[in-house]
C-alpha cells in the first residue's frame, strides 16, 4: 500500500507571494462558509466544518478570520453567503484531464473566466462527463511525516476505519478512503494520536499521464493561471512527473 502519488495538481508547490498567500486564505475562509451554511456551526455535529477549520488553521488563517466565516456562513452574523458549486471540465498539452472545482455567486462569471484562461494558457474545454470518468471521489487526508511516523504506523491506524491505500510522499502519507468513509478514517487517526494536516473530498484519477519536462512547464502554467482566479477552488489533473522529471524542474528554479 505505498508507492508514489500524483493525485492532485498542487504537487509542484512553489514559494508562496503575498497575493498568493491572499488568495489561499480567501479560498479557504469560503470552504469555513459553505460548511457552517450547510451544516451549521457546532463543530460536534458538523465534521466537514472540522476539516475546512483544520485545514485553514494548518495554512495559519488567523483565528478572527475563522471565526468571522463561521458566523457569517451560519447566518449568526446578518450576511448571507451563498455560493455554488460548479465543475468545469478541460485538456492541458499533451492530453492531460483537468478538473476545475468552482465555488462562486457568479456563474457567468466563473464560466467566462476560466473559458479565457483556458484558452490563454493552452488549454481546452471539453464537454461534461468527458473529462470526470476518468475521476473517482475519494476521501484523501494528509498527515505530516512527524516523531518518527511511520506509514506502517498510519496504515495501522486507519486499517480498520474503511482506508484503501496509504502513499509516502516526500514529506506526508496521503490515506485514501472511499468519500463516505473520510470522516471515519481522519477520526481514527485522532484516536490513534496521530494529527493530519487535511482532510477532503478529491478527486483522484484512475488513469495518469507521464509527462517530460516540457510538458510539464505548460500543464504548470495553466493550473497556475486557473488557481490565480477568484472563483476557482480546486483543480485536479492526471499528469505524473517522475522523479527525473521532478529533479529537472527542481533545478530550474533554484
Amino acid at each position: 500500500m505505498s508507492g508514489h502519488s500524483k493525485w492532485a495538481t498542487t504537487k509542484h508547490q512553489k514559494a508562496v507571494t503575498d497575493s498568493r498567500r491572499a488568495k489561499a486564505f480567501a479560498k479557504l475562509i469560503k470552504n469555513i462558509e459553505v460548511a457552517a451554511r450547510m451544516g451549521g456551526a457546532d463543530l460536534s455535529g458538523n465534521p466537514t466544518l472540522v476539516d475546512a477549520i483544520q485545514k485553514a488553521k494548518k495554512t495559519s488563517v488567523p483565528n478572527d478570520n475563522i471565526d468571522r466565516a463561521v458566523k457569517r456562513g451560519a447566518g449568526l452574523s446578518g450576511e448571507q453567503v451563498d455560493y455554488t458549486t460548479i465543475m468545469y471540465e478541460g485538456y492541458a498539452a499533451h492530453g492531460v484531464a483537468i478538473m476545475v472545482e468552482c465555488l462562486t455567486d457568479n456563474k457567468n462569471r466563473a464560466a467566462a473566466e476560466v473559458r479565457t484562461t483556458m484558452a490563454r494558457n493552452g488549454g481546452t474545454m471539453a464537454d461534461p462527463g468527458s473529462v470526470a470518468y476518468n475521476f473517482h471521489r475519494k476521501g484523501v487526508v494528509v498527515v505530516g511525516h512527524h516523531d518518527g511516523l511511520t506509514e506502517d504506523d498510519v496504515l495501522m491506524a486507519v486499517l480498520d476505519a474503511g482506508a484503501e491505500e496509504v502513499l509516502t510522499e516526500d514529506d506526508t502519507f496521503e490515506v485514501f478512503s472511499d468519500a463516505a468513509d473520510l470522516v471515519a478514517t481522519r477520526s481514527a487517526l485522532q484516536a490513534a494520536g496521530i494529527d493530519y494536516n487535511s482532510a477532503d473530498i478529491a478527486f483522484v484519477p484512475s488513469l495518469k499521464v507521464e509527462v517530460d519536462a516540457e510538458t510539464a512547464r505548460k500543464v504548470f502554467r495553466l493550473i497556475d493561471a486557473l488557481e490565480d482566479l477568484d472563483d476557482v477552488q480546486n483543480i485536479y489533473s492526471n499528469y505524473d512527473v517522475t522523479p527525473e522529471v521532478q529533479a529537472e524542474l527542481e533545478a530550474e528554479s533554484e
